[in-house]
């Protein structure tokens, strides 16, 4: 299958063309008053590039993976300090890093976004118009589409098309998944848990044991919470909790890229630690999904809006029915657990501490284009993985068992991937500020 027979499935055009002059211009325009390097201008040009694409946060996450991956073999492959991801070219003296990067992530997209392309070519031209004309820069280039063409070759056959359209039959005893209000969509990519990772061994490597019986006091606590605290018309929820509940409608990768690019600048990282950086949150963020894909389709537990509407078929005296619950949030079209909001929480957490340290000396401050106006300040990684597990219960879409699970289930795939992968070939790059236990 060519690259561009996968884009029949894999990549995102409705509506592109639509969206692509005024993210050219947002992003022109970042990348002129806000430039650090090409890996931070790409990261940027790259969450634009997915954000403008229908949703589907799997596919999203294994996308920009892919984008990442391929900067930091091209970085790594000019600049060395690194074990390599998978490609390791030689190249020639004197080549552009940047201008590696800038190729590397141009070629990526406009494969995979192909309906994006006058915009990706827009901002391509204004990063290799900061790089000096010559050989150093076309050496860079070579090296950068070199290694992108090879890493969507690999990324081919991983089982991604597949996956969103695999065939799936929502179960119909108490306790399972069924499409939901309001618009009782069909479950998305309910193959996903069978794409290859991008770091684990499979899928499974990391799957927590089955969620809560019905008739547990843990089933009940969860039920009861989020009853009360969930509903649209809650009581009790406070008005920074709503905020905290639609800031996170925002797909994961979106709110975790822009803290670490915050962070990055600040401590003042190097073009090649920044690839690395990044690769390793978008790698593991990828696995996060496909890890959490695969528990979510093993066990096919039902979201708490149906739980609820139903409780009278769940066998619990505790729990009691509401047929009109509705919850604050739209609930997403796939089963409950684990969450993979806070599955790759989890797994960005452990990654980030790893890179910058458990307390980063940075105060980030974050928005997000599902709570405009909503700025959240936070001061450790810790604080917003913690977050996205209350906000998903505050929302009224995920069990706290649920989000709590799946938090850690992103800790091990996290932990594992700055463990076994683009470790330094010397000692120590200078920030790795954290070295967590390795399984």
């Amino acid at each position: 299958m060519s690259a561009n027979r996968l884009g029949s499935v894999l990549r995102s055009t409705a509506g592109a063309g639509l969206r692509s002059v005024a993210l050219s211009t947002s992003i022109l325009l970042g990348m002129t008053t806000a430039r650090a390097d090409a890996v931070l201008d790409w990261n940027v040009i790259a969450l634009e590039t997915t954000a403008a694409a229908p949703f589907n946060p799997p596919l999203e996450s294994r996308n920009l993976a892919i984008v990442h991956a391929a900067m930091f073999d091209g970085v790594n492959s000019i600049t060395g300090g690194y074990e390599r991801y998978a490609i390791e070219l030689r190249a020639p003296d004197g080549a552009s890093p940047d201008a590696a990067a800038a190729a590397a992530a141009h070629y990526v997209l406009v494969q995979l976004y192909p309906g994006q392309q006058a915009m990706l070519d827009r901002a391509y031209a204004a990063s290799l118009a900061r790089i000096a004309e010559g050989a150093s820069r076309a050496a860079g280039i070579t090296v950068g589409e070199s290694v992108a063409a090879q890493l969507l070759a690999l990324r081919l056959d991983d089982g991604s098309e597949a996956a969103i359209v695999a065939p799936y039959t929502p179960g119909s005893q108490p306790g399972d998944w069924i499409p939901t209000p309001p618009a009782f969509r069909p479950a998305l990519d309910p193959g996903w848990g069978t794409v290859r990772p991008f770091l684990l061994w499979k899928s499974s490597q990391f799957r927590p044991g089955p969620p809560p019986g019905l008739n547990s006091p843990q089933y009940t606590r969860d039920f009861n919470e989020i009853r009360e605290v969930g509903s649209l018309t809650s009581n009790v929820r406070t008005r920074d909790q709503t905020d905290l509940a639609r800031f996170w409608v925002s797909t994961a990768p979106q709110n975790w890229n822009p803290a670490a690019r915050q962070v990055a600048r600040a401590q003042g990282l190097s073009l090649s630690q920044n690839a690395r950086a990044f690769a390793l949150l978008n790698m593991a963020g990828a696995d996060a999904f496909i890890a959490c894909w695969d528990a979510k389709f093993a066990y096919n537990q039902w979201r708490p809006i149906t739980a609820i509407r139903a409780a009278d078929s769940d066998g619990n005296p505790d729990t009691s029915a509401d047929p009109a619950w509705t919850p604050l949030l739209v609930t997403p079209p796939f089963p409950d657990y684990i969450a993979g909001h806070t599955t790759y929480a989890g797994a960005a957490k452990q990654v980030l501490e790893h890179v910058f340290g458990r307390n980063p000396g940075v105060t980030m401050r974050l928005t997000s284009a599902t709570a405009p106006g909503v700025v959240e300040t936070y001061t450790t990684f810790e604080d917003i993985a913690d977050g996205v597990v209350d906000a998903r219960v505050w929302g009224g879409i995920h069990w706290r068992t649920s989000s709590v699970r799946g938090e850690r289930a992103g800790e091990r795939i996290g932990t594992f991937a700055v463990c076994r992968f683009l470790n330094p070939t010397q000692q120590s790059d200078g920030h790795e500020r954290e070295n967590p236990t390795c399984e």
